[in-house]
């Protein structure tokens, strides 16, 4: 099965902003880059996406512009919990709650948020389920973390190294499951 993983285009957020699960906007104007997105897509294929604005916005836009044979938003494509470090620059995040969190990101939680094995899980729960149930192209509109998780799942990348996945704004990466 081919599977096009579609990051959402830059959003209102500043640089350096820790904005995990919350529901920001896009920045625009996004159209021209919407556009590029949906040449590097199948002509028909079944669309997934996480259910936050900044996906959906690019997911509809995709569903209007190609033929989709269904479309849902799904939970488990959602970007990693960063609890209470939603909305805060990271520069403003003490080091002692911090600093634990970058030196093994993979099984500490962010403060009253979730770990990078635990976006994995729901990674791995939605490829499980949609591997046995759709054969035709599949188009994910979904975040960084959640790419590199898939992307550690389809090449068996070690989760520590998930950041050598590089994933932009507005890129699309086709894998085959």
């Amino acid at each position: 099965m081919e599977i096009y993983l579609v990051r959402h285009t830059e959003t209102i957020c500043e640089k350096g902003v820790c904005y995990g699960q919350s529901d920001v906007g896009l920045a625009e104007p996004f159209e021209n880059i919407f556009e590029n997105i949906v040449l590097q897509l199948p002509s028909e294929a079944v669309i997934f996406s996480s259910p936050l604005k900044r996906c959906m916005i690019l997911a509809e836009y995709i569903q209007k512009n190609i033929q989709a044979n269904s479309f849902e938003k799904d939970a488990r494509l959602l970007e990693m919990n960063f609890g209470d470090w939603e909305m805060k620059n990271w520069n403003d995040i003490p080091p002692e709650q911090l600093n634990p969190w970058m030196e093994d990101f993979v099984n500490i939680n962010a403060l009253n948020g979730e770990s990078f094995i635990e976006l994995h899980k729901r990674a791995g729960d939605f490829l499980s389920q949609i591997s046995k149930e759709i054969t035709t192209p599949v188009v994910i509109v979904a975040h960084a973390g959640l790419i590199r998780s898939i992307l550690c799942h389809h090449s068996s990348l070690p989760l520590k190294d998930a950041f050598k996945n590089k994933v932009d704004f507005g890129q699309v990466i086709k894998i085959e499951l």
